[in-house]
């Protein structure tokens, strides 16, 4: 019997999902960074000492900045970042964000790759993702998985909400963090930053939107602008009889427990045991409300901050000072 044999393509091997992610992989991988610092730690009635750490990280510029994370980053008393060839290069911080996980440091232009920031706002759940990056010291490691969520609230180490956050089953580990979460077409919809343990296949990333208006600012003024009126709260339900009285569709609002001296908001007229319950046009229902809301366009603007005093809703005008 005559045999024929037959030479398969490398498109014939891989199926479809498997070319989507070899293909991923080989355009943003060679971007993508191992972020190794030092931090300083004191120790009680001993010397201070310095340990390593490490995350991963991505270039996104061609003349050297690198996004990561911020808990990699900061304090960190050295940064040295480490390509795909395995040049090691010193790194220095351009800035860091903790309340988006988010930092950018920067070395000499060395690596033409350059990973492409997508727009994470085009996601669907279900949508295939891949992960690279570093962990436990494995380098160059691929992960696949699919968006499981999309708009979750993560709590950052400063207590802030991060918004928009993406839930993937995509394997991450530590030392992934501050690497790209990226699509099929090779493009980066976010930043891997956390893990639920020990939950399996429940990670996290910031959305690449999120991570382009904060790549933006730490590259331009080193640091985050963000709105602040100068008062103390906490959240409180609004009785039912309230919110019908004024047509309010929240169910909550933010107690003022204590207004500072020389604030913006002594001066529109805000009172300890005012109930916030509007600012800008757009309702409180909570804290984490007020901080959303107090972005960087808010600074120096006048605006109106809605407050329940006792039976009456006042409309006070406000400008949040930086």
């Amino acid at each position: 019997m005559n045999q024929e044999l037959v030479l398969l393509s490398d498109d014939d091997v891989l199926d479809a999902y498997s070319r989507a992610v070899t293909g991923a992989a080989d355009r943003v991988g060679p971007a993508v960074v191992s972020v190794e610092v030092r931090h300083r730690v004191a120790r009680r009635g001993r010397a201070e000492r310095e340990v390593p750490g490490h995350g991963s990280g991505f270039i996104f510029t061609p003349d050297g900045f690198i996004l990561t994370n911020s808990h990699v980053v900061h304090d960190a008393t050295r940064i040295d970042a480490t390509f795909a060839d395995g040049n090691r290069l010193r790194a220095e911080l351009v800035g860091d964000d903790p309340d988006t996980d988010l930092a950018v440091v920067r070395t000499e232009p060395y690596s033409a790759a350059v990973a492409a920031l997508g727009d994470s706002g085009r996601l669907r759940v279900g949508q295939l993702v891949v992960a690279i990056g570093n962990p436990l010291g494995f380098e160059s490691t691929v992960t696949a998985g699919v968006v499981s969520a999309l708009g979750r609230s993560f709590r950052s180490v400063t207590g802030r909400l991060i918004d928009d956050v993406i839930q993937t089953d995509a394997a991450l580990n530590p030392g992934n963090s501050g690497g790209p979460l990226v699509d099929s077409a090779g493009r980066v919809v976010g930043v891997n930053t956390a893990v639920i343990l020990p939950a399996q296949g429940i990670c996290f990333a910031v959305g690449s939107n999120t991570a382009k208006f904060v790549a933006g600012q730490l590259i331009r003024h080193g640091k985050i602008r963000r709105g602040r009126i100068g008062v103390a709260g906490q959240n409180v339900p609004l009785m039912r009889l309230a919110r019908r009285a004024h047509g309010l569709d929240g169910k909550n609002g933010v107690l003022v427990t204590g207004v500072e001296a020389g604030s913006p908001a002594e001066r529109a007229g805000i009172e300890a045991g005012d109930i916030v319950v509007g600012f800008d046009g757009k309702a409180v229902t909570g804290i984490d409300d007020l901080h959303r809301l107090l972005v960087t366009e808010r600074i120096g603007a006048r605006t109106t901050i809605t407050v329940l005093r006792r039976a009456d809703k006042l409309e006070l005008a406000i400008v949040p000072a930086e």
